[in-house]
C-alpha cells in the first residue's frame, strides 16, 4: 500500500464495495411491472414473452460490459419495445419505460458492511472520496438517489459513472475522469472494488493504487492477476 506519496483520495466500485442488491430479485420486479403494464393496458401479449424479452435485454448488456461497449437502460428499453413494437399501440412503449424506472428505484439496495461509518471517517479525516462506477440497467440518477437515502451522498467530492463517462471499466478513461474531477494524480489516489479485470486493473493501468474488497463477493478469476491487497472488512481503511 506504500506509495510515493500519501493518500489523498480514496475511489470505490459501486456494487458490491458501496452497496449490494440482488439482480435477479431487480430484473424479477422488472418483469412484474411490465406484466402489471401488459394487464392494465390490455396488451396482446403473454408474461412468457415479455420475461424472455427482459431476459434478452439483460444479455445483451452484459455482453456489451464485457466488450466495453456502452449498452445502458435507455438502450435495453428500446430495444425492447422494438421487439415488442407489433404488440404496442399509442403510449404502451412509455408506460413500459415508466415502470422500468420505477421497479429499478424499489429494488432493494443496502450499503455493504460498515459502508456508512468508513465514509464518514475517511471524510473527516480529509480524504476526498469518488465513485467509478460500471453503472447496469439502474442508471446513475437512481444510483445516487439510493446513496442519499441511506445518507452517504454527501461523504463524496466526485463520482464518474460510466452512464455519464460513456465508457466503462477498466478503461482509462473513466479513472481519469473521477482523478480530474477529484482535483487529484493517480500516485496519491487508492481504488476499491470487487472484480479484478475491471477494478484493479484498470486502476493499475491509471497509476492508481488498487485493493481488491471480497466482504460481499469474491472474484477468483485465475486470469487476472490480483490486487496486492485484498480485505473483508471496509474499516481498514480507517486503519491505514
Amino acid at each position: 500500500m506504500r506509495g510515493p506519496r500519501p493518500l489523498a483520495a480514496i475511489t470505490f466500485d459501486f456494487w458490491n464495495t458501496l452497496c449490494r442488491a440482488d439482480p435477479a430479485s431487480t430484473l424479477h420486479r422488472r418483469k412484474q411491472a411490465w406484466h402489471e403494464v401488459a394487464r392494465t393496458r390490455n396488451l396482446p401479449v403473454e408474461p412468457e414473452v415479455l420475461d424472455s424479452v427482459l431476459d434478452h435485454v439483460s444479455g445483451l448488456h452484459h455482453e456489451g460490459w464485457m466488450r466495453n461497449e456502452q449498452f445502458t437502460a435507455d438502450h435495453a428499453i428500446d430495444v425492447a419495445t422494438e421487439l415488442l413494437a407489433s404488440v404496442l399501440g399509442a403510449g404502451d412503449a412509455d408506460a413500459l419505460r415508466d415502470a422500468w424506472f420505477d421497479a429499478s428505484a424499489r429494488a432493494d439496495v443496502a450499503l455493504t458492511p460498515h459502508c456508512a461509518t468508513v465514509l464518514a471517517g475517511l471524510s473527516d479525516r480529509g480524504l476526498r472520496l469518488g465513485i467509478v462506477c460500471d453503472v447496469g440497467l439502474t442508471p446513475s440518477p437512481l444510483l445516487r438517489g439510493f446513496l442519499e437515502r441511506h445518507g452517504v451522498l454527501a461523504c463524496f467530492d466526485h463520482w464518474s459513472f460510466s452512464d455519464e463517462v460513456g465508457v466503462y471499466k477498466p478503461h482509462v478513461a473513466i479513472f481519469e475522469h473521477a482523478l480530474v474531477g477529484l482535483g487529484v494524480d493517480p500516485d496519491e489516489t487508492l481504488h476499491i472494488g470487487d472484480i479484478r479485470r475491471t477494478d484493479v486493473a484498470g486502476a493499475r493501468a491509471a497509476g492508481m493504487r488498487a485493493v481488491r474488497y471480497r466482504g460481499v463477493a469474491d472474484d477468483d478469476d485465475p486470469t487476472i492477476e490480483d490486487a496486492a491487497v485484498v480485505v473483508e472488512d471496509l474499516r481498514v481503511l480507517l486503519e491505514w
